[in-house]
């Protein structure tokens, strides 16, 4: 069973950096294509730009992915120490994500709106995706969190129980 740990944590840590490795990439690319785009007269500068906007932000979302596979799965296995720490992880993980699809549809809302108002479907669909996430991440948290507090508190003393428990001390 070690050995199979091992391997997965392995090819966890090798997909994790080749993950980051391609998201370098794809800033590398974006920027390149912003820098040529300044030295080529024929070329849009603004739409390069949101161009490399679009890539940089699928670029911080895969690198995310990549990182959280490095930390939750290469580094520290499939084990979570407690709930609250999970649902941290998971926040985190689902809030970059929420980022990436809400900034790309911006980006996309400035790309379609320039082009043709009938293109405009795609970015309303990501929109609004991006708000059904939010509102789910919403629900998951407040779900998880009261979940947290029942199964940590302990049930309430009454009065005269503290009361007893106080005179059998003393």
């Amino acid at each position: 069973m070690r050995v199979f740990d091992f391997l997965t944590r392995f090819a966890f840590g090798v997909a994790s950096l080749v993950l980051m490795i391609l998201a370098c990439a794809l800033i590398y690319y974006a920027g390149y294509g912003v820098w040529q785009s300044f030295s080529m007269t024929d070329r849009d500068i603004g739409s390069t730009a949101l161009e490399a906007v679009g890539y940089t932000v699928i670029a911080i979302a895969v690198f995310d992915v990549g990182k959280y596979l490095l930390e939750e799965e290469a580094i520290r296995g499939r084990e979570m120490r407690n709930p609250g720490e999970a649902r941290r992880s998971l926040t985190k993980f689902i809030s970059t994500i929420i980022i990436a699809i809400l900034l790309e549809a911006l980006v996309t809302v400035f790309e379609s709106g320039k082009e043709d108002p009938r293109l405009m479907v795609y970015p309303t669909l990501l929109l609004l995706a991006g708000v059904v996430l939010i509102v789910a991440l919403g629900v998951y948290q407040r779900l998880s969190v009261s979940a947290e507090r029942e199964g940590r508190d302990p049930p309430e003393e009454t009065d005269e129980e503290a009361a007893a428990a106080t005179r059998s001390q003393g």
